[in-house]
């Protein structure tokens, strides 16, 4: 097992017990933000299915950083598109507690995160950041991604268009 340490925050591998701390980030998330485009509060078993993609080895991992049992964020690598000629292409997504913002975790989770794929049969990595966002869109930059292009007004989510710039980041070139 991985393990990671981060002034007395455990950075790990994604366990089911860590579940319901994920679903609480991202529901909030979705609730207060444009950032997720989920348009409903999700439940625990409308996420376990997408939850059973990751494992502690191959390209589709998740990682959450703990304090105290608590799960203050999340970071993972994910099934781009279910289509053969996707096989080494990951989604990247990173989520963290409100309270957890701003204080360096994400660039802990990402880290740790790239550290595990380093390795693994991926080409491409690619991240949807919705706009505006500023923060995230540094994050990706900090860690090698580029600009691809902007997906304009693709979204709605009350009442309000939304755009995404997408990034992507050539595994073979971070290495």
């Amino acid at each position: 097992m991985y393990e990671f340490q981060l002034t007395a925050v455990d950075l790990a591998p994604a366990t089911a017990h860590d579940l319901p701390g994920i679903v609480a980030i991202q529901n909030h998330t979705a609730a207060t933000s444009h950032a997720r485009f989920a348009t409903r509060l999700l439940g625990m078993e409308e996420r376990r299915d997408w939850f059973a993609q990751f494992s502690e080895s191959g390209p589709y991992r998740m990682l959450v950083a703990r304090r105290g049992g608590q799960v203050l964020g999340y970071a993972c690598s994910q099934i781009y598109r279910d289509h053969e000629a996707f096989r080494e292409t990951v989604e990247v997504s990173v989520g963290l507690a409100e309270g957890s913002r701003g204080q360096g975790l994400g660039t802990s989770l990402y880290q740790a995160l790239f550290g595990l794929v380093a390795d693994e049969p991926v080409h491409v990595v690619l991240a949807g950041i919705a706009l505006p966002n500023d923060a995230s869109v540094a994050l990706h930059r900090r860690f090698g991604f580029s600009d691809i292009g902007i997906f304009r007004e693709y979204a709605v989510k009350n009442g309000r268009y939304i755009s995404s710039l997408w990034m992507q980041r050539l595994q073979s070139a971070a290495r």
